[in-house]
């Protein structure tokens, strides 16, 4: 929907955003390929001029890990113009595409964010009429826009979910009882592991809070949301697994859920741009030196 409001047309926003709004109309986001996730520059999807019907695009190309694409009715894609090789973005809408031509399988198996529906977008010629481009964005400041957004919202619910894994440890700690009958929060270790993620959580927190304020003021600066995503997901990830480890064998059962968030929290600091590469963004932020190729 952020991408549709800030570069869409007024007709696509009365066609699409209301229904999305009541949730009657299903969106997904399509830019990582198969082969091209931290690079989204060099994506292979193409839009050309389709061949038979005038005022068209024909989309092909393949997305992945594309949350709800199994599900959508309306998909945000970006591809190349062929034309120009410039970036652009297509709003292509699941019931006016032909059999054959438009294909989103589930993703199966997945070990982190079983919650939610993950797919692909395999495009075969999928005919898109001229006014469902977004015109008012060219290039990957149309998808890195919308990441921006959506990279701020991760670094919040990376602290809530390490909020939840410093509850859930903290209750099990005073409950388990060991050596003398004992609760294992009287122990040191224990102790340390959730000083440490309360630590990390309230600084985060505070970090998110604080870029929140820039950025209803329009001045958060792109990097701020760099740091807080990738500080974020890392210290998240990082104390799940040390508080996992109070629980002791017990951490492998679902009933703690301690192992759930473990697995989700890796996906978060894959997603939406990897805590590596937003280390390269600081890092050319900090020395004025493009690291990236």
């Amino acid at each position: 929907m952020g991408g549709i409001e800030e570069f869409g047309t007024e007709e696509q926003k009365q066609k699409l955003l209301p229904g999305m709004a009541k949730g009657k109309i299903l969106g997904c986001f399509g830019l990582t390929e198969p082969n091209h996730g931290s690079d989204p520059g060099s994506m292979e999807s193409v839009a050309k001029p389709h061949p038979s019907k005038e005022g068209y695009y024909s989309l092909s190309g393949s997305k992945t890990w594309i949350t709800n694409s199994p599900i959508a009715d309306v998909f945000l894609v970006w591809a190349k113009l062929h034309e120009t090789g410039k970036i652009r973005g297509f709003l292509v809408e699941r019931s006016q595409c032909p059999p054959g031509t438009l294909e989103t399988p589930k993703l199966p198996h997945k070990s982190g964010l079983r919650a939610s529906i993950t797919g692909m977008i395999q495009m075969d010629e999928v005919p898109v009429a001229k006014e469902m481009m977004l015109p008012n964005v060219e290039g990957l400041k149309g998808p890195f826009s919308c990441l921006n957004s959506a990279r701020y919202g991760i670094a919040w619910g990376t602290m809530g979910a390490l909020e939840d894994c410093i509850a859930r440890t903290r209750e099990y700690a005073l409950e388990r009882r060991q050596f003398k009958n004992n609760p294992i929060a009287k122990y040191q270790l224990v102790q340390k592991k959730l000083a440490d993620a309360t630590t990390d959580a309230a600084y985060g927190i505070l970090a998110a809070y604080q870029v929140g304020r820039l950025k209803d003021e329009g001045k958060a600066a792109p990097e701020m949301i760099s740091m807080i995503k990738r500080q974020n997901c890392d210290r998240a990830l990082i104390n799940s697994r040390v508080l996992q480890e109070v629980f002791g064998g017990n951490a492998v059962s679902d009933e703690y859920h301690i192992g759930r968030h473990v697995a989700n929290l890796f996906v978060t600091q894959t997603y939406e741009g990897q805590s590596d590469i937003h280390s390269l963004i600081l890092g050319r932020a900090i020395t004025g030196i493009q690291a990236f190729v």
